[in-house]
């Protein structure tokens, strides 16, 4: 459900919807922040804000990307960050949407986002003051959350890398695979909010501050970084994909190899126990007593013959 928070200058509060719509006069900073889920939005928002009709329209779009667009002296600002995974849904990151200007945020998601209680908490506290406090605590949040996850992915690459070897090679693969698809969803999405948070900087606005500039600076910095490793974890990852199938392509060769040569050791001697064996008269010593044991004798010398020519030209280490 919605919730409705205030800073009266000294302190902050939640209000319900009532008080909050009644107060008089307005407040020095209010923040509403919307449940897609659960409010009747349309509704909610044209109780206690006038919101331009594409800022609204932004804002209220099932599918977002990060973005900062400026009106007049206001700021519309999709930003994402970690939070309730859906099965129906493949985004790894949560958007929350954000309309400021002069004294006021009205903020909107439509799946739970990690960060939020931390973010409503620092306002409780008394410490988000204004518009600028506000954005910025979340855009250092999300940043905050993201950065062992994106670090996470590059170390667990690392520990692949430094012990490539055959065993277990197809399901090494398929971990290779899962942080490759991990890297590329979260890029999708943290490259633009850089840009977003680098236009918001830059933002010709009233309500922004020179260290709320500063610390969206901060937060687009870590953004570009996080960007950079993950375009490498990225690559990276191809790279330890495509040694692993040499690989195990490697390992099928040696034991097609290691077939090949057990066959051609067995093929004179499955000629010759045929030939013998045939059921027509007239094969050599076919009634002596140490027939049977001079046929082993031979097929035991040819074996021993073809072994030893594989040994001594390295067909074995190939």
């Amino acid at each position: 459900m919605a919730r409705f928070f205030i800073h009266d200058g000294t302190s902050a509060r939640e209000l319900d919807v009532e008080a909050f719509c009644t107060l008089s006069p307005p407040p020095r900073f209010s923040w509403v922040h919307m449940d897609g889920r659960t409010d009747d939005v349309a509704k909610t928002e044209a109780r206690i804000a006038t919101i331009p009709d594409a800022a609204r329209s932004a804002m209220m779009a099932s599918e977002t990307r990060p973005r900062c667009t400026i009106f007049a002296d206001g700021a519309l600002v999709n930003l994402r960050g970690l939070g309730e995974q859906l099965a129906n849904d493949g985004d790894p990151l949560v958007s929350i949407r954000l309309w400021a200007e002069k004294g006021r945020v009205v903020s909107l998601s439509y799946r739970r986002l990690d960060i939020l209680n931390a973010v409503i908490e620092e306002m409780l506290s008394g410490r988000l003051a204004d518009p600028g406090d506000l954005i910025t605590a979340v855009a250092i949040h999300i940043t905050d959350a993201l950065d062992p996850v994106i670090a996470d992915l590059g170390d667990a690459l690392d520990n692949i890398e430094s012990h490539l070897d055959e065993e277990g090679a197809v399901s090494t693969r398929r971990h290779v695979a899962k942080i490759r698809a991990a890297a590329i969803s979260f890029r999708r999405f943290i490259a633009p909010q850089r840009a977003a948070m680098e236009r918001l900087m830059t933002a010709q606005v009233s309500w922004l501050e020179a260290d709320d500039r500063l610390h969206v600076q901060e937060a687009a910095d870590r953004c570009a970084r996080m960007a950079e490793e993950l375009e490498a974890v990225r690559e990276r990852s191809a790279l330890a994909h495509e040694a692993l199938t040499d690989l195990r392509a490697e390992h099928m060769n040696r034991q097609a190899l290691l077939l090949a040569i057990v066959a051609l050791i067995f093929l004179p001697l499955t000629f010759l126990t045929g030939l013998l064996g045939m059921n027509v008269n007239g094969i050599p010593y076919a009634h002596e007593p140490w027939a049977f044991w001079g046929v082993i004798a031979v097929c035991t010398i040819i074996a021993g013959a073809i072994g030893a020519w594989f040994a001594v030209t390295n067909w074995l280490q190939r």
